[in-house]
């Protein structure tokens, strides 16, 4: 293989599908394997969740890890909590039923609690057989802010690169970026026309995609049986995610998934021109592509071959445009 298969696990989340806690039926749907396309899902405890409710959620959360030990061919599997101290107690609670959990959703993640998050999974990871990974989500005001943006995400990712092998994917809260600011797209508008958002996101991409995958934000709109203009506006969204370095889709409905799968499928001439600059000597070189129609250089090119090479590996392929 061209790349060693340990790189790959970040870019087999994919669609990460959203679920709440306390949803019953969702142990029997990944069992039976009837989500199309599911690579990965979350629990949440968090926003989803009632503060009267989380005991509840707690127990049924229990419930679903312990159906679902002895089931194949899982997706990979990740618990969002609250705090630091949520996530010290949950472990404490679920520990004997994470066997199949791959790792943690850490919300409204910045340098107010990076260091008691860091501790806690630093402990998780000394008392457990295989690594639990973690998914910070970068969504506070802090970071919204302008005047001090980019100091705050440099600092924040110099601190995170501590605990690098950890850190699945960086993920972003659109919707919380949007909130501060009282914004809310329409099913034909995309996050990219919100200028304000837009250049937090382009920020946090600029300063993290070079280092890790980081996700793109979650789209509102779904599959009600009416008509498709929410397709349209998620796949509008979904090339746009990938043209400003955005891996993968936070997803809160299964009729998601397929269109953020096809997203993520490079076309059959990218793959080949990936393979074959991978194959290059790092010395240099340059040659046409596989169809002819566009300049493949290696010491430009060699980045975006990786991940092209690792998401068609993953996904498939396409046609070409």
């Amino acid at each position: 293989m061209l790349i060693d298969e340990n790189e790959f696990i970040p870019y087999k989340v994919g669609g990460l599908l959203y679920t709440p806690a306390t949803n019953m039926t969702i142990s029997d749907k990944i069992r039976h394997h009837s989500i199309d396309c599911l690579t990965s899902i979350v629990f949440c405890l968090e926003d989803s969740i009632g503060d009267a409710e989380l005991p509840e959620a707690e127990s049924n959360l229990k419930e679903i890890l312990i159906s679902l030990k002895d089931t194949d061919n899982l997706p990979l599997m990740f618990i969002r909590v609250r705090t630091p101290n949520h996530l010290e107690h949950l472990y404490e609670y679920l520990k004997n039923n994470l066997e199949n959990v791959t790792g943690f959703v850490l919300p409204k993640f910045d340098m107010s609690n990076i260091d008691d998050y860091f501790e806690v999974i630093g402990y998780i990871n000394h008392e457990s057989g295989k690594p639990k990974y973690i998914m910070p989500i970068i969504e506070s005001r802090m970071i919204a802010k302008s005047c001090n943006r980019l100091a705050e995400l440099e600092k924040l990712k110099s601190r995170m690169d501590s605990m690098k092998k950890y850190i699945l994917n960086v993920r972003v809260g659109g919707n919380d970026f949007l909130n501060i600011y009282g914004l809310r797209r329409n099913v034909v508008q995309n996050i990219y026309q919100i200028g304000i958002v837009r250049n937090i996101l382009v920020d946090i991409a600029s300063v993290f995609s070079n280092d890790y995958v980081v996700s793109g934000p979650v789209w509102e709109y779904y599959d009600n049986g009416g008509d498709d203009k929410w397709k349209t506006g998620l796949e509008k969204e979904l090339e746009l995610d990938r043209l400003n370095g955005f891996i993968g889709k936070t997803s809160i409905h299964p009729s998601q998934l397929p269109f953020i799968w096809d997203s993520l499928r490079p076309t059959k001439s990218d793959f080949e021109d990936a393979e074959t600059i991978l194959r290059w000597s790092d010395k240099g070189g340059v040659k046409g592509s596989s169809d002819g129609r566009r300049m493949n250089e290696v010491k430009t090119h060699r980045n975006w071959a990786r991940v092209t090479y690792i998401l068609g590996t993953i996904y498939g392929t396409k046609e070409n445009l």
